[in-house]
């Protein structure tokens, strides 16, 4: 199968989903949905593929939605969703459904992040089972589509980052909960193949099995119908009269611009870094 906005490729019972649009720092356009999802079908259909590993190209995992590129503006409006119930179902399919169907994928899977992870950055890693991620990575989540915050991390550390828009380093990821194992960069592959092939030795069986139980227990406690009724106030807050989402003649989030504004110490309360700094940041 020919991609163009990810890679793929499968050996020693691992197989690898790459997000490559490093142009656009793997923003995530409704082409590169679609073909993470059929590359998923790939890994289900494989029997030698026990693991899925999801990562991303030029160190970067993905620094959320695809907000206005001209290829993924094309081909967003060459699907032709009448606006109403159509669109709302295109939305819905690339913001929850998938999401919900990766993460109930029947092997496990491992999101291996490195750089940015921002909102649907978040949202894809989230819906992994377990997270690696390079000491250089940088989270940033918010009220989001597919809201597992709260299950990630916790609720009052969920609100107070969300209220704040900030970004948290690898190492507060991992303390909050939301990340399994840091590791050097240059360790990060290594290590991620060497877990992946590790869990490639159990029996698909025991891990089909133990992964069912597992989400589960996550349901029992609300988890799908959490986030089935978030994308519903996703919706009402983007319709919500006067609401403005983005900043003005630019593919970006006020939100990520305020936590943007935040790591370069331009906030209340914060210390500004040396220009040198803001100039690499």
């Amino acid at each position: 199968m020919q991609f163009q906005d990810i890679l793929y490729a499968a050996a020693d019972g691992v197989a690898q989903i790459t997000l490559n649009r490093p142009e656009y720092r793997n923003a995530q356009s409704y082409r590169m949905l679609d073909e993470i999802d059929q590359a998923f079908e790939l890994a289900r259909g494989d029997r030698e593929a026990r693991v899925v590993i999801v990562r991303g190209a030029g160190g970067v995992f993905s620094t959320g939605h695809d907000l206005g590129t001209p290829d993924g503006m094309a081909y967003r409006y060459a699907q032709d969703a009448q606006p109403g119930i159509e669109t709302y179902d295109q939305f819905k399919k690339y913001n929850l459904d998938l999401l919900l169907k990766w993460r109930n994928f029947p092997k496990p899977t491992l999101a291996m992040v490195e750089g940015y992870c921002i909102y649907a950055g978040w949202m894809l890693a989230a819906a992994m089972d377990v997270i690696f991620a390079a000491e250089d990575a940088e989270f940033l989540g918010g009220f989001v589509e597919y809201n597992t915050i709260p299950w990630d991390i916790g609720i009052r550390r969920a609100k107070e980052l969300v209220f704040e828009s900030r970004f948290i380093s690898a190492a507060e990821a991992a303390q909050y909960g939301l990340v399994n194992r840091v590791y050097p960069k240059a360790e990060l592959e290594r290590e991620s193949l060497a877990w992946a092939r590790r869990v490639a030795e159990n029996s698909p069986e025991a891990l089909r099995m133990a992964k069912i139980q597992m989400n589960k227990a996550e349901d029992a406690q609300g988890f799908t119908q959490a986030v089935e009724d978030s994308l519903g106030d996703y919706v009402a807050m983007m319709y919500m009269p006067g609401h403005e989402m983005r900043v003005a003649g630019e593919r970006r989030l006020l939100t990520v611009d305020l936590a943007v504004r935040g790591r370069r110490g331009e906030r209340f309360g914060l210390t500004p870094k040396p220009a040198a700094a803001k100039q690499t940041s």
